[in-house]
Protein backbone atom coordinates (compact mmCIF):
# COMPACT_ATOMS: atom_id res chain seq x y z
CA UNK A 1 0.00 0.00 0.00
CA UNK A 2 2.94 2.35 0.74
CA UNK A 3 4.16 1.96 -2.83
CA UNK A 4 0.84 3.16 -4.28
CA UNK A 5 1.31 6.57 -5.92
CA UNK A 6 -1.60 8.03 -3.94
CA UNK A 7 -0.47 6.82 -0.50
CA UNK A 8 1.86 9.69 0.44
CA UNK A 9 -0.19 12.51 -1.17
CA UNK A 10 -3.32 11.31 0.65
CA UNK A 11 -1.33 10.94 3.88
CA UNK A 12 -0.05 14.51 3.63
CA UNK A 13 -3.51 15.83 2.78
CA UNK A 14 -4.97 13.97 5.76
CA UNK A 15 -2.21 15.36 8.01
CA UNK A 16 -2.96 18.92 6.85
CA UNK A 17 -6.67 18.46 7.46
CA UNK A 18 -5.95 16.94 10.89
CA UNK A 19 -3.74 19.91 11.80
CA UNK A 20 -6.49 22.30 10.79
CA UNK A 21 -9.00 20.36 12.83
CA UNK A 22 -6.76 20.53 15.92
CA UNK A 23 -5.89 24.20 15.40
CA UNK A 24 -9.46 25.22 14.61
CA UNK A 25 -12.13 22.72 15.75
CA UNK A 26 -14.69 24.47 13.53
CA UNK A 27 -12.63 23.76 10.41
CA UNK A 28 -14.97 21.03 9.15
CA UNK A 29 -18.16 22.80 10.16
CA UNK A 30 -20.38 23.55 7.16
CA UNK A 31 -23.38 25.81 7.52
CA UNK A 32 -26.37 26.42 5.28
CA UNK A 33 -27.03 30.07 4.46
CA UNK A 34 -29.61 31.24 1.90
CA UNK A 35 -29.72 27.73 0.47
CA UNK A 36 -25.93 27.52 -0.06
CA UNK A 37 -23.25 25.65 1.86
CA UNK A 38 -20.44 27.66 3.47
CA UNK A 39 -17.34 26.51 5.31
CA UNK A 40 -13.58 26.10 5.09
CA UNK A 41 -13.81 22.82 3.17
CA UNK A 42 -16.18 24.38 0.63
CA UNK A 43 -13.80 27.35 0.29
CA UNK A 44 -10.86 25.03 -0.42
CA UNK A 45 -12.80 23.31 -3.20
CA UNK A 46 -14.10 26.61 -4.59
CA UNK A 47 -10.89 28.65 -4.53
CA UNK A 48 -8.85 25.63 -5.58
CA UNK A 49 -10.93 25.07 -8.72
CA UNK A 50 -8.78 27.22 -11.07
CA UNK A 51 -5.57 25.54 -9.89
CA UNK A 52 -7.10 22.06 -10.32
CA UNK A 53 -8.13 22.89 -13.89
CA UNK A 54 -4.70 24.24 -14.81
CA UNK A 55 -3.05 21.22 -13.16
CA UNK A 56 -5.18 18.76 -15.16
CA UNK A 57 -3.99 20.31 -18.41
CA UNK A 58 -0.41 20.48 -17.14
CA UNK A 59 -0.51 16.75 -16.30
CA UNK A 60 -1.12 15.74 -19.89
CA UNK A 61 1.59 18.10 -21.14
CA UNK A 62 4.12 16.70 -18.68
CA UNK A 63 3.06 13.17 -19.70
CA UNK A 64 4.46 13.94 -23.17
CA UNK A 65 7.75 14.99 -21.54
CA UNK A 66 6.87 18.64 -22.02
CA UNK A 67 6.01 21.55 -19.77
CA UNK A 68 3.82 24.63 -20.16
CA UNK A 69 5.06 27.75 -18.39
CA UNK A 70 2.52 29.99 -20.09
CA UNK A 71 -0.64 28.83 -18.27
CA UNK A 72 -0.53 31.75 -15.82
CA UNK A 73 -0.36 34.22 -18.69
CA UNK A 74 -3.20 32.43 -20.51
CA UNK A 75 -5.28 32.76 -17.34
CA UNK A 76 -4.63 36.53 -17.34
CA UNK A 77 -5.31 36.92 -21.08
CA UNK A 78 -8.62 35.06 -21.11
CA UNK A 79 -9.91 36.86 -18.02
CA UNK A 80 -8.91 40.22 -19.51
CA UNK A 81 -10.55 39.44 -22.87
CA UNK A 82 -13.80 38.32 -21.25
CA UNK A 83 -14.03 41.40 -19.03
CA UNK A 84 -13.11 43.73 -21.91
CA UNK A 85 -15.81 42.21 -24.14
CA UNK A 86 -18.46 42.54 -21.44
CA UNK A 87 -17.40 46.07 -20.49
CA UNK A 88 -17.88 47.21 -24.11
CA UNK A 89 -21.48 46.00 -24.18
CA UNK A 90 -24.43 48.33 -23.64
CA UNK A 91 -26.13 45.78 -21.37
CA UNK A 92 -23.45 43.91 -19.40
CA UNK A 93 -26.03 41.50 -18.01
CA UNK A 94 -27.22 40.32 -21.43
CA UNK A 95 -26.86 36.53 -21.80
CA UNK A 96 -25.75 36.73 -25.43
CA UNK A 97 -22.99 39.19 -24.51
CA UNK A 98 -21.74 36.97 -21.69
CA UNK A 99 -21.80 33.88 -23.91
CA UNK A 100 -19.93 35.79 -26.63
CA UNK A 101 -17.31 36.90 -24.09
CA UNK A 102 -16.86 33.33 -22.85
CA UNK A 103 -16.67 31.98 -26.39
CA UNK A 104 -14.11 34.57 -27.52
CA UNK A 105 -11.94 33.95 -24.47
CA UNK A 106 -12.00 30.18 -24.81
CA UNK A 107 -11.28 30.44 -28.54
CA UNK A 108 -8.32 32.68 -27.72
CA UNK A 109 -7.02 30.14 -25.20
CA UNK A 110 -7.27 27.43 -27.88
CA UNK A 111 -5.28 29.62 -30.30
CA UNK A 112 -2.59 30.13 -27.65
CA UNK A 113 -2.50 26.38 -27.06
CA UNK A 114 -2.08 25.77 -30.80
CA UNK A 115 0.78 28.31 -30.81
CA UNK A 116 2.59 26.43 -28.05
CA UNK A 117 1.89 23.07 -29.67
CA UNK A 118 3.20 24.17 -33.07
CA UNK A 119 6.39 25.60 -31.58
CA UNK A 120 7.07 22.36 -29.70
CA UNK A 121 5.81 19.68 -32.11
CA UNK A 122 6.42 21.27 -35.51
CA UNK A 123 9.23 23.81 -35.11
CA UNK A 124 11.04 21.61 -32.58
CA UNK A 125 11.72 24.21 -29.90
CA UNK A 126 12.20 22.78 -26.41
CA UNK A 127 8.93 22.99 -24.44
CA UNK A 128 10.40 25.09 -21.62
CA UNK A 129 11.67 27.69 -24.11
CA UNK A 130 8.61 27.63 -26.37
CA UNK A 131 6.19 28.21 -23.51
CA UNK A 132 8.54 30.68 -21.82
CA UNK A 133 8.06 32.94 -24.84
CA UNK A 134 4.31 33.07 -24.31
CA UNK A 135 4.77 33.29 -20.55
CA UNK A 136 6.71 36.55 -20.97
CA UNK A 137 4.73 37.95 -23.89
CA UNK A 138 1.40 36.88 -22.39
CA UNK A 139 1.62 39.31 -19.51
CA UNK A 140 2.23 42.10 -21.95
CA UNK A 141 -0.71 40.96 -24.10
CA UNK A 142 -2.98 40.90 -21.04
CA UNK A 143 -1.91 44.41 -20.09
CA UNK A 144 -2.44 45.60 -23.66
CA UNK A 145 -5.98 44.20 -23.56
CA UNK A 146 -6.73 45.93 -20.26
CA UNK A 147 -4.70 49.04 -21.23
CA UNK A 148 -2.72 48.61 -18.04
CA UNK A 149 -5.82 49.10 -15.90
CA UNK A 150 -8.02 46.79 -13.84
CA UNK A 151 -11.24 46.26 -15.81
CA UNK A 152 -14.33 45.83 -13.66
CA UNK A 153 -17.68 44.55 -14.88
CA UNK A 154 -21.14 44.46 -13.41
CA UNK A 155 -22.69 41.34 -14.81
CA UNK A 156 -24.53 38.91 -12.57
CA UNK A 157 -24.56 36.27 -15.32
CA UNK A 158 -20.79 36.42 -15.76
CA UNK A 159 -20.25 36.49 -12.01
CA UNK A 160 -22.22 33.24 -11.78
CA UNK A 161 -19.30 31.29 -13.37
CA UNK A 162 -16.95 31.87 -10.45
CA UNK A 163 -19.16 33.06 -7.61
CA UNK A 164 -22.52 31.47 -8.38
CA UNK A 165 -23.97 28.28 -6.94
CA UNK A 166 -25.70 25.29 -8.46
CA UNK A 167 -27.89 23.69 -5.85
CA UNK A 168 -25.99 24.12 -2.62
CA UNK A 169 -22.43 24.08 -3.96
CA UNK A 170 -20.34 26.66 -5.88
CA UNK A 171 -20.74 26.34 -9.65
CA UNK A 172 -16.96 26.20 -10.17
CA UNK A 173 -16.85 22.81 -8.43
CA UNK A 174 -19.16 21.35 -11.08
CA UNK A 175 -16.94 22.78 -13.82
CA UNK A 176 -13.96 20.98 -12.29
CA UNK A 177 -15.92 17.73 -11.99
CA UNK A 178 -16.97 17.95 -15.65
CA UNK A 179 -13.44 18.67 -16.94
CA UNK A 180 -11.86 16.01 -14.70
CA UNK A 181 -14.43 13.40 -15.75
CA UNK A 182 -13.98 14.25 -19.43
CA UNK A 183 -10.17 14.09 -19.19
CA UNK A 184 -10.28 10.82 -17.25
CA UNK A 185 -12.71 9.15 -19.67
CA UNK A 186 -10.79 10.30 -22.75
CA UNK A 187 -7.40 9.22 -21.43
CA UNK A 188 -8.40 5.98 -19.68
CA UNK A 189 -11.28 4.68 -21.77
CA UNK A 190 -9.92 5.54 -25.21
CA UNK A 191 -6.56 5.15 -26.94
CA UNK A 192 -5.66 8.83 -26.40
CA UNK A 193 -4.11 8.13 -23.00
CA UNK A 194 -1.97 5.37 -24.48
CA UNK A 195 -0.86 7.65 -27.31
CA UNK A 196 0.11 10.39 -24.82
CA UNK A 197 2.14 7.96 -22.72
CA UNK A 198 3.83 6.45 -25.78
CA UNK A 199 4.84 9.92 -27.03
CA UNK A 200 6.18 10.73 -23.56
CA UNK A 201 8.20 7.51 -23.43
CA UNK A 202 9.72 7.64 -26.90
CA UNK A 203 8.39 10.04 -29.55
CA UNK A 204 10.41 8.50 -32.37
CA UNK A 205 9.37 4.94 -31.56
CA UNK A 206 5.73 5.95 -31.25
CA UNK A 207 5.93 7.69 -34.63
CA UNK A 208 7.43 4.58 -36.22
CA UNK A 209 4.63 2.57 -34.66
CA UNK A 210 2.07 4.70 -36.45
CA UNK A 211 1.23 7.25 -33.77
CA UNK A 212 1.13 10.83 -35.06
CA UNK A 213 3.21 12.21 -32.22
CA UNK A 214 3.09 15.81 -33.49
CA UNK A 215 -0.71 15.80 -33.57
CA UNK A 216 -0.86 14.26 -30.10
CA UNK A 217 1.44 16.94 -28.70
CA UNK A 218 -0.52 19.77 -30.32
CA UNK A 219 -3.79 18.39 -28.95
CA UNK A 220 -2.29 18.15 -25.46
CA UNK A 221 -1.08 21.77 -25.51
CA UNK A 222 -4.46 22.92 -26.84
CA UNK A 223 -6.22 21.09 -24.00
CA UNK A 224 -3.82 22.67 -21.48
CA UNK A 225 -4.52 26.13 -22.92
CA UNK A 226 -8.27 25.49 -22.80
CA UNK A 227 -8.07 24.42 -19.14
CA UNK A 228 -6.11 27.60 -18.35
CA UNK A 229 -8.72 29.63 -20.24
CA UNK A 230 -11.57 28.17 -18.16
CA UNK A 231 -9.54 28.88 -15.02
CA UNK A 232 -9.13 32.50 -16.15
CA UNK A 233 -12.89 32.86 -16.57
CA UNK A 234 -13.50 31.48 -13.07
CA UNK A 235 -10.90 33.77 -11.50
CA UNK A 236 -12.04 36.96 -13.24
CA UNK A 237 -15.75 36.26 -12.79
CA UNK A 238 -15.24 35.53 -9.10
CA UNK A 239 -14.03 39.09 -8.52
CA UNK A 240 -15.88 40.65 -11.50
CA UNK A 241 -12.66 42.19 -12.73
CA UNK A 242 -9.52 41.48 -14.74
CA UNK A 243 -6.01 42.31 -13.62
CA UNK A 244 -3.57 41.62 -16.42
CA UNK A 245 -0.57 42.01 -14.15
CA UNK A 246 -1.49 39.77 -11.22
CA UNK A 247 -4.16 37.34 -12.43
CA UNK A 248 -2.82 33.80 -12.55
CA UNK A 249 0.56 34.84 -11.13
CA UNK A 250 2.71 31.76 -10.20
CA UNK A 251 -0.04 29.42 -11.35
CA UNK A 252 2.38 27.60 -13.62
CA UNK A 253 4.62 26.72 -10.68
CA UNK A 254 1.76 25.64 -8.44
CA UNK A 255 0.39 23.48 -11.26
CA UNK A 256 3.77 21.80 -11.81
CA UNK A 257 4.05 21.17 -8.06
CA UNK A 258 0.55 19.67 -7.99
CA UNK A 259 1.45 17.34 -10.85
CA UNK A 260 4.72 16.25 -9.21
CA UNK A 261 3.09 15.75 -5.82
CA UNK A 262 0.45 13.61 -7.53
CA UNK A 263 3.10 11.15 -8.67
CA UNK A 264 3.50 12.09 -12.33
CA UNK A 265 7.14 12.04 -13.39
CA UNK A 266 8.62 15.07 -15.16
CA UNK A 267 10.39 12.64 -17.50
CA UNK A 268 7.03 11.77 -19.06
CA UNK A 269 5.51 8.48 -20.05
CA UNK A 270 3.14 8.04 -17.11
CA UNK A 271 0.53 10.32 -15.60
CA UNK A 272 -2.02 10.21 -12.81
CA UNK A 273 -4.94 12.63 -13.01
CA UNK A 274 -6.29 11.56 -9.61
CA UNK A 275 -2.89 12.18 -8.07
CA UNK A 276 -2.83 15.65 -9.63
CA UNK A 277 -6.25 16.36 -8.14
CA UNK A 278 -4.95 15.40 -4.69
CA UNK A 279 -1.78 17.44 -5.25
CA UNK A 280 -3.77 20.56 -6.12
CA UNK A 281 -5.94 20.07 -3.06
CA UNK A 282 -2.79 19.78 -0.92
CA UNK A 283 -1.50 23.10 -2.24
CA UNK A 284 -4.83 24.86 -1.76
CA UNK A 285 -5.27 23.37 1.74
CA UNK A 286 -1.74 24.43 2.59
CA UNK A 287 -2.44 27.97 1.36
CA UNK A 288 -5.62 28.11 3.47
CA UNK A 289 -3.74 26.76 6.48
CA UNK A 290 -0.96 29.33 6.15
CA UNK A 291 -3.45 32.19 6.04
CA UNK A 292 -5.47 30.72 8.91
CA UNK A 293 -2.57 30.41 11.35
CA UNK A 294 -1.47 33.95 10.55
CA UNK A 295 1.87 33.37 8.84
CA UNK A 296 3.18 36.72 7.55
CA UNK A 297 2.72 37.10 3.78
CA UNK A 298 6.46 37.68 3.36
CA UNK A 299 7.31 34.08 4.26
CA UNK A 300 4.21 32.35 2.87
CA UNK A 301 6.04 31.12 -0.20
CA UNK A 302 8.95 29.88 1.93
CA UNK A 303 6.64 27.83 4.14
CA UNK A 304 4.89 26.42 1.09
CA UNK A 305 8.22 25.51 -0.49
CA UNK A 306 9.39 23.63 2.61
CA UNK A 307 6.16 21.64 2.87
CA UNK A 308 6.24 20.74 -0.82
CA UNK A 309 9.89 19.70 -0.41
CA UNK A 310 8.89 17.45 2.50
CA UNK A 311 6.14 15.86 0.41
CA UNK A 312 8.50 15.19 -2.48
CA UNK A 313 11.10 13.67 -0.13
CA UNK A 314 8.47 11.39 1.40
CA UNK A 315 7.49 10.24 -2.07
CA UNK A 316 11.10 9.51 -3.05
CA UNK A 317 11.78 5.80 -2.63
CA UNK A 318 15.53 6.46 -2.71
CA UNK A 319 15.27 8.97 0.13
CA UNK A 320 13.12 6.62 2.22
CA UNK A 321 15.47 3.68 1.58
CA UNK A 322 18.53 5.74 2.55
CA UNK A 323 16.80 6.97 5.70
CA UNK A 324 15.74 3.44 6.63
CA UNK A 325 19.25 2.07 6.01
CA UNK A 326 20.81 4.75 8.20
CA UNK A 327 18.30 4.00 10.93
CA UNK A 328 19.05 0.25 10.84
CA UNK A 329 22.83 0.75 10.95
CA UNK A 330 22.79 3.47 13.59
CA UNK A 331 25.28 3.12 16.47
CA UNK A 332 24.93 4.83 19.76
CA UNK A 333 28.10 6.44 21.22
CA UNK A 334 28.10 4.01 24.16
CA UNK A 335 28.07 1.00 21.83
CA UNK A 336 30.98 2.40 19.78
CA UNK A 337 32.90 2.97 23.00
CA UNK A 338 32.40 -0.64 24.10
CA UNK A 339 33.53 -1.97 20.71
CA UNK A 340 36.74 0.08 20.74
CA UNK A 341 37.73 -1.27 24.18
CA UNK A 342 36.96 -4.84 23.14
Amino acid sequence: MVKHHLFWPLTVLAALLLFNLIYSPDFFSVIMRDGHLYGSVIDILNFGSPLILVSIGMTLVIATKGIDLSVGSVVAITGAMACLTISKGSDQNALTLVLAAVGISLALSVVLGIWNGLLVATVGIQPIIATLILMVAGRGIAQLITDGQIITVESAKYEYIGAGALGTLPFSIFIVIAVFAAASLLTRKTAIGLFIESVGCKPTASRLAGVRSSAVMIVVYVFCGLCAGIAGLILSSNVSSADGNNAGLWYELDAILAVVIGGTSLSGGRFYLTGTLVGALIIQTLTTTIYMIGVPPEITLVVKAFVVLAVCLLQSETFRSTLAARWKTRHYPAEREVKRHA
